[in-house]
């Protein structure tokens, strides 16, 4: 079996078969034979979603988005690669699997919704509401996906169209940022375009709010990187100040619309995190993962990485302020919480102290092991399922939350009276005092990004604000002993596995 790079091993339509690699990359399905009926078009609809839910991927988040900064520490045997990412070993990264599995991954989901766009597109016989539904979601994925990998790898191979064969698989990389991200703003603003707003979220789908909110996501933080003279961002061809205006223009439709009723802020802090209310009106994208599934992927293990190891066996967590104790099961230790990072929030912070433990208990309410001694670090509890089965859980990764872009909205517009507002609330929500009322609009937009840091801690977030705002080689520990440039951290290089089989990137 010949060599063939990331795009003709993963790329998959629906992978059922191995066909010559000859000529085909390896597990498409025949789409001569797909594509008939209302069912065929939601079954590959869920596919291109699929792909996210991998191990690979929905552990990447945390390693791209948080080991990598003084928040989070691996332990001791962690596997090689994460002691990479989290040492800023900058030497070893074309050869990191777990870039490598993110870059493939995001290729993969890509893929899928390349073929729902151009398939489902042509069913006409499909009713035009859900075609419609069906190919926004597709082009909102691709979106999605592609800002992963702009935000991680620069300038990317771009595939608009299905690879069936092996010589549609070797493109050359985006001839710049401009171009990456002006295919994300197009393909989210077709997403707009053809979705509707569910009554409802729907675990693990997207809908027009979740575009509207991926695209002020991105606005902002191109205007922030720019603004910041991030190597590369800088040289791009827009202005600051219309894409500050266009993140809150796009952020508006989700935090300041009356028509908008189904995502809000949820006003119980514990309750955002609770594994039994997905379709909370936090969660705007979620991934689909449920403790009833076969495999891992499509239940989790996300719990088991945060929790240390302390008896093994079942214990048991104070919830919030109060007596009421749920059950959990014991952890691997593989994401430790920086102690420095746990006693940065400020006094009375209920983020700190409620979604935090450093106490552990038994059936009984006697303590088993508090930190500082037998428990090691205070664990993040954001993702906790009382009702485990075993090792399989239902917790997710937070993809998009209401309040992200509560913030997004607010750093984007500066100090009005409604960004106020909105962080005021998650302030208050977290037991906190209003900001200071007269702030400028630089001292407003740093109090923000304060905020977001405890506001999204552990949600996969912080190495990218970080990122945006030229602080990720002088704000990371690790990247400084390397001694990186913020030309060395702006972006990881693309796996070898890609770069040694395409010769249309370097």
């Amino acid at each position: 079996m010949k060599a063939h790079n990331i795009m003709l091993t993963a790329l998959a339509s629906f992978a059922v078969c191995a066909c010559s690699l000859d000529e085909y990359p390896y597990g498409f399905y025949s789409e001569a034979n797909y594509y008939k009926t209302d069912a065929d078009a939601l079954s590959a609809t869920n596919y291109i979603y699929d792909a996210i839910n991998y191990i690979e991927y929905s552990r990447a988040i945390v390693f791209l988005g948080d080991m990598n900064t003084d928040v989070m520490f691996p332990k001791g045997d962690a596997k090689t690669s994460t002691k990479e990412l989290d040492g800023w070993k900058r030497a070893t990264f074309k050869t990191n699997t777990t870039l490598y599995n993110f870059y493939k991954y995001s290729y993969i989901t890509i893929n899928r919704a390349n073929s729902v766009i151009e398939n489902v597109g042509a069913m006409k016989d499909l009713d035009e509401t859900l075609r419609n539904q069906y190919v926004g979601e597709a082009y909102f994925m691709r979106a999605y996906s592609y800002f992963n990998l702009a935000r991680n790898f620069g300038r990317v191979p771009m595939h608009l169209t299905p690879v069936r064969r092996l010589s549609e698989a070797t493109v050359g990389a985006a001839r710049n940022l401009d171009e990456v991200w002006g295919q994300i703003f197009s393909d989210l603003d077709r997403a707009i375009e053809l979705t509707g707003v569910y009554s409802t979220p729907v675990t693990g789908r997207t809908d027009r709010i979740a575009a509207y909110s991926l695209a002020a996501i991105s606005y902002l933080y191109l205007a922030s990187a720019k603004e910041s003279g991030v190597p590369q961002y800088a040289d791009m061809s827009f202005n600051v100040d219309d894409y500050y205006s266009k993140a809150a223009q796009y952020a508006g439709h989700v935090v300041d619309d009356p028509s908008q009723t189904t995502y809000g802020f949820d006003p119980g802090l514990m309750d955002i995190y609770d594994v039994n209310k997905p379709t909370g009106p936090e969660h705007i994208f979620l991934m689909s993962m449920d403790r009833t599934g076969v495999s891992e992927g499509q239940y989790s293990k996300i719990s088991k990485m945060y929790i240390p190891y302390i008896a093994g066996g079942t214990v048991y967590l104070k919830q919030g302020d109060t007596d009421i104790m749920i059950p959990t099961h014991d952890g691997w230790s593989e994401y430790g919480t920086d102690a420095t990072f746990y006693n940065s929030f400020p006094a009375g912070d209920l983020r700190h102290d409620w979604l935090f433990c450093n106490t552990v208990y038994d059936a009984g309410g006697a303590v088993v092991a508090s930190y500082p001694g037998k428990l090691t670090y205070p664990f993040c509890r954001k993702f906790i399922d009382p009702e485990f089965v075993g090792d399989k859980t239902s917790t997710k990764p937070f993809l998009i939350r209401y309040s992200e872009i509560a913030l997004t909205y607010a750093e984007a517009a500066g100090p009005t009276a409604k960004s106020y507002e909105l962080v005021n609330f998650i302030r208050n929500r977290a037991g906190l005092a209003n900001l200071p009322s007269g702030l400028s609009i630089a001292q407003f937009r740093d109090a923000v990004r304060e905020e977001r840091i405890y506001e999204l801690a552990f949600e996969g977030k912080y190495c990218y604000d970080l990122r945006r705002l030229n602080k990720l080689h002088s704000g990371v520990t690790a990247a400084k002993e390397q001694g990186l440039t913020a030309e060395d951290v702006v972006f990881y290089p693309i796996p070898s596995l890609e770069t040694d089989l395409n010769p249309y990137i370097e």
